[in-house]
Protein backbone atom coordinates (compact mmCIF):
# COMPACT_ATOMS: atom_id res chain seq x y z
CA UNK A 1 0.00 0.00 0.00
CA UNK A 2 1.57 3.33 -0.81
CA UNK A 3 0.47 5.41 1.74
CA UNK A 4 1.42 8.90 1.03
CA UNK A 5 4.69 10.90 2.72
CA UNK A 6 2.84 12.92 5.34
CA UNK A 7 0.46 9.83 6.50
CA UNK A 8 0.32 10.32 10.08
CA UNK A 9 -0.54 6.53 11.72
CA UNK A 10 -1.88 8.46 14.52
CA UNK A 11 -3.97 10.71 12.99
CA UNK A 12 -7.40 9.40 14.30
CA UNK A 13 -9.03 10.24 10.85
CA UNK A 14 -6.84 7.56 9.56
CA UNK A 15 -7.95 4.79 11.86
CA UNK A 16 -10.07 2.09 10.58
CA UNK A 17 -10.98 0.99 13.45
CA UNK A 18 -12.55 3.83 14.29
CA UNK A 19 -14.19 4.79 11.53
CA UNK A 20 -16.01 1.37 12.01
CA UNK A 21 -16.33 2.09 15.55
CA UNK A 22 -18.99 5.37 14.34
CA UNK A 23 -20.29 3.75 11.88
CA UNK A 24 -21.46 0.65 14.05
CA UNK A 25 -22.37 2.81 16.98
CA UNK A 26 -24.30 5.65 14.51
CA UNK A 27 -26.32 2.22 12.82
CA UNK A 28 -27.28 0.73 16.19
CA UNK A 29 -28.59 4.43 17.49
CA UNK A 30 -30.92 4.54 14.51
CA UNK A 31 -32.45 1.06 15.59
CA UNK A 32 -33.21 2.42 18.98
CA UNK A 33 -36.68 4.22 17.70
CA UNK A 34 -37.24 1.25 15.60
CA UNK A 35 -36.58 -1.09 18.57
CA UNK A 36 -37.91 0.73 21.31
CA UNK A 37 -41.53 0.06 20.95
CA UNK A 38 -40.59 -3.64 20.58
CA UNK A 39 -38.92 -3.46 24.05
CA UNK A 40 -35.70 -4.39 22.51
CA UNK A 41 -32.05 -3.53 22.31
CA UNK A 42 -30.53 -4.25 19.22
CA UNK A 43 -28.35 -7.11 21.07
CA UNK A 44 -31.38 -9.10 22.07
CA UNK A 45 -32.57 -8.50 18.03
CA UNK A 46 -29.69 -9.96 16.64
CA UNK A 47 -29.96 -12.77 19.61
CA UNK A 48 -33.80 -13.06 18.23
CA UNK A 49 -32.60 -12.63 14.35
CA UNK A 50 -29.74 -15.62 14.63
CA UNK A 51 -32.48 -17.99 16.37
CA UNK A 52 -34.91 -17.57 14.04
CA UNK A 53 -32.47 -18.64 11.54
CA UNK A 54 -31.69 -21.54 13.88
CA UNK A 55 -33.34 -22.51 17.00
CA UNK A 56 -32.55 -24.50 19.77
CA UNK A 57 -28.61 -24.19 19.66
CA UNK A 58 -26.54 -23.84 22.60
CA UNK A 59 -25.37 -20.86 24.46
CA UNK A 60 -21.49 -21.89 23.34
CA UNK A 61 -23.09 -21.70 19.39
CA UNK A 62 -25.47 -18.55 20.13
CA UNK A 63 -22.05 -16.88 21.44
CA UNK A 64 -19.75 -17.74 18.43
CA UNK A 65 -22.44 -16.92 15.55
CA UNK A 66 -23.31 -13.51 17.72
CA UNK A 67 -19.34 -13.07 18.46
CA UNK A 68 -20.74 -12.63 21.90
CA UNK A 69 -18.91 -13.83 25.25
CA UNK A 70 -20.74 -15.91 27.91
CA UNK A 71 -20.41 -13.07 30.24
CA UNK A 72 -22.13 -10.63 28.10
CA UNK A 73 -24.36 -13.72 26.52
CA UNK A 74 -25.84 -14.58 30.10
CA UNK A 75 -27.53 -11.64 31.44
CA UNK A 76 -28.63 -10.69 28.19
CA UNK A 77 -30.60 -14.31 28.05
CA UNK A 78 -31.64 -14.18 31.26
CA UNK A 79 -33.37 -10.81 30.34
CA UNK A 80 -35.20 -12.20 27.08
CA UNK A 81 -36.11 -15.82 29.25
CA UNK A 82 -37.99 -13.07 31.82
CA UNK A 83 -39.54 -11.49 28.51
CA UNK A 84 -41.24 -14.34 27.38
CA UNK A 85 -38.84 -14.50 24.41
CA UNK A 86 -37.09 -17.76 25.07
CA UNK A 87 -36.27 -20.52 27.08
CA UNK A 88 -32.65 -21.42 28.56
CA UNK A 89 -32.32 -25.75 29.58
CA UNK A 90 -29.75 -27.54 30.66
CA UNK A 91 -28.35 -30.71 28.84
CA UNK A 92 -29.49 -33.94 30.39
CA UNK A 93 -26.25 -35.13 29.53
CA UNK A 94 -23.86 -32.31 30.38
CA UNK A 95 -25.36 -29.97 32.82
CA UNK A 96 -22.40 -27.55 31.67
CA UNK A 97 -24.71 -27.10 28.21
CA UNK A 98 -27.47 -24.99 28.04
CA UNK A 99 -29.53 -24.79 25.24
CA UNK A 100 -31.68 -22.00 23.79
CA UNK A 101 -35.12 -22.05 22.71
CA UNK A 102 -37.30 -19.63 21.08
CA UNK A 103 -41.01 -19.19 22.59
CA UNK A 104 -43.94 -18.51 20.75
CA UNK A 105 -43.62 -15.22 21.61
CA UNK A 106 -40.27 -15.29 20.79
CA UNK A 107 -41.28 -16.75 17.29
CA UNK A 108 -44.09 -14.01 17.32
CA UNK A 109 -41.58 -10.91 17.39
CA UNK A 110 -40.35 -12.23 13.78
CA UNK A 111 -43.70 -10.77 12.37
CA UNK A 112 -43.19 -7.84 14.53
CA UNK A 113 -39.79 -6.86 13.10
CA UNK A 114 -40.25 -8.25 9.71
CA UNK A 115 -40.45 -3.92 8.64
CA UNK A 116 -36.98 -3.27 10.73
CA UNK A 117 -34.83 -4.26 7.52
CA UNK A 118 -36.81 -2.14 4.91
CA UNK A 119 -36.73 1.05 7.45
CA UNK A 120 -33.21 0.78 8.23
CA UNK A 121 -32.46 0.44 4.38
CA UNK A 122 -34.07 4.01 3.96
CA UNK A 123 -31.93 5.82 5.77
CA UNK A 124 -29.94 6.22 2.78
CA UNK A 125 -26.39 6.23 4.82
CA UNK A 126 -24.82 3.27 1.31
CA UNK A 127 -25.67 3.15 -1.73
CA UNK A 128 -27.14 -0.31 -1.97
CA UNK A 129 -25.81 -0.85 -5.59
CA UNK A 130 -22.51 -1.09 -3.07
CA UNK A 131 -23.31 -2.89 -0.31
CA UNK A 132 -22.50 -6.59 -1.10
CA UNK A 133 -18.91 -5.58 -1.78
CA UNK A 134 -19.19 -3.38 1.90
CA UNK A 135 -20.69 -6.90 3.26
CA UNK A 136 -17.91 -8.96 1.40
CA UNK A 137 -15.00 -7.38 3.06
CA UNK A 138 -16.68 -6.83 6.15
CA UNK A 139 -17.33 -10.81 6.47
CA UNK A 140 -13.40 -11.16 5.37
CA UNK A 141 -12.43 -9.02 8.04
CA UNK A 142 -14.71 -11.03 10.63
CA UNK A 143 -13.32 -14.19 9.39
CA UNK A 144 -9.72 -12.91 10.24
CA UNK A 145 -10.50 -11.16 13.46
CA UNK A 146 -12.11 -14.44 14.69
CA UNK A 147 -9.74 -16.53 13.84
CA UNK A 148 -6.86 -14.99 15.58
Amino acid sequence: MNLPDNFDPLSLDNQLCFALYVCSKEIIRRYKPLLDPLNLTYTEYITLMSLWEKDDVTVKELGQRLFLDSGTLTPLLKKMEKQNLLTRRRSTEDERTVYIKLTSEGKAMHNKCKEIPAKMSCCGFIDMKKAPDLMETLHQIMNTISVQ
